[in-house]
């Protein structure tokens, strides 16, 4: 099993150029089987998420041509409508599949998902959705069976609490349905935005995109042609390299970023002392020689993402002062917080808040990765712990995180990958 094997200290320079959004690319992955044509993709991650779910695509019978950063997809000879364990275990973004399968095909079944265990985030606000379109839905032996033999109708749907998937899956789902369809608490992160432009440069009217009330219009069962499309930046990519070049006070420039997208981030890493040269598709960023503390709350687009609360966490343990981080998404989402206390910092938790009180020094030890992004946590404070840090299960990280260990020691840090 790859572990990474990190000595800290050492101040890190350069340029880092950010792959494409690894949360963009697997809607958009799904939403090729609204086509039976040729879809082409480019500037996809080349992250473990986007090899299995283009693996699922082949596995239903769809063709893909994948090399790195590039896929052409053609989903008009699927022949299977199952989206099997094996496959959607190991990624909880495989529930996708389901909007489209079952607007395209009538019927699917889909194996209720897995991926990282941060919490409970159950698909019933997906479920309910398809079903005020007129889908029938079992769930049996773990596996969501859903039939809409005559196809599905447009349909009110009110998300109770704003979901990213839930979204998605409703939008693919929609631009097949016949007649208007009208999402209310549509989430608005740009993720979500990119899949709702792609729909509609294929000729689905959609109105409202990037609001939190979206209106599509179906084909009724006429499927898509897709135009070629370049993912987006990956926003959480882009902030966990600016939280590296805050805790390590390095000066650092992102090329190939979309600075709009990662303004929550910013802005927080402002108020800790950093600043910003910021261009159309590149920043830079210049920290202080002392880190002020921080205080944030995680919640939806545009406000702090939960995907970067680990990253800031681990940067607020060097901060000067005690930051408060509070996590209102997810509930299991300090699971890093043992493994920071173990390299030397200093976290209380209460509830879904943590206490930080920053630290002196970190010094090295064995850590073990929990999820994607405490798996980055861990990396950031590796960076700065005297000696030696060993991050083990990094698996999680190879999921999300293109070429991380490269990206790294081109910018100066001493990190290697070995195996057990």
């Amino acid at each position: 099993m790859d572990y990474l094997q990190i000595n800290g200290g050492k101040e890190l320079s350069g340029e880092v150029t950010i792959s494409g959004a690894k949360n963009a690319a697997l809607p958009i992955i799904a939403a090729t089987i609204l086509s039976d044509n040729e879809v082409i993709l480019t500037n996809l991650p080349n992250v473990v998420d986007i090899r299995t779910l283009l693996n699922l695509l082949t596995m239903l019978g769809g063709s893909v041509e994948h090399n790195a950063t590039v896929a052409k997809v053609n989903n008009g000879s699927i022949t299977s409508t199952k989206a099997v364990y094996e496959i959607v275990s190991q990624m909880r973004a495989s529930i996708l599949v389901l909007g489209p399968l079952l607007a395209r095909f009538g019927e699917c079944e889909v194996s209720l998902p897995g991926g990282c265990a941060i919490g409970q985030r159950p698909i019933d606000l997906h479920l309910k959705a398809l079903e005020s379109m007129g889908a029938t839905i079992e769930i049996k032996s773990g596996y969501v069976h859903a039939m809409a033999p005559n196809g599905l109708k447009g349909a009110r749907i009110i998300f109770d609490k704003i979901t990213v998937g839930g979204t998605e899956n409703i939008v693919m789902a929609a631009a097949l349905a016949e007649g208007t369809t009208t999402i209310i608490n549509a989430a608005k992160e740009p993720e979500v935005v990119q899949l709702c432009e792609m729909i509609a440069e294929a000729g689905v009217k959609i109105t409202g995109i990037g609001s939190n009330e979206l209106t599509i219009e179906g084909t009724n069962k006429k499927p898509l042609q897709f135009k070629p499309l370049e993912i987006i930046p990956d926003r959480i990519e882009a902030g966990t390299y600016l939280c590296a070049g805050a805790i390590t006070h390095s000066t650092i420039t992102l090329n190939k970023v979309n600075p709009q997208h990662i303004r929550a981030s910013t802005e927080k890493l402002e108020s800790m002392g950093c600043t910003f040269d910021i261009d159309k598709d590149s920043m830079t960023i210049y920290p202080p020689k002392e880190l002020k503390p921080v205080n944030l709350i995680t919640i939806e687009y545009p406000g702090f993402p939960t995907d970067m609360q680990a990253q800031f966490m681990a940067v607020a343990v060097m901060s000067k002062g005690e930051s408060l981080i509070e996590e209102r998404l997810f509930e299991n989402r300090f699971m890093h917080v043992s493994e920071l206390n173990r390299l030397g910092a200093d976290i209380w938790l209460k509830s879904n808040t943590a206490a930080v009180k920053g630290v002196e020094k970190l010094y090295g030890a064995d850590i073990m990765a929990t999820d994607l992004r405490a798996s980055s946590a861990l990396v950031l404070a590796a960076l700065v712990a005297e000696g030696t840090t060993n991050v083990h299960r990094i698996y999680h990280l190879d999921r999300g995180y293109d070429d991380l260990e490269g990206k790294l020691s081109a910018l100066g840090a001493d990190i290697v990958r070995k195996k057990v």
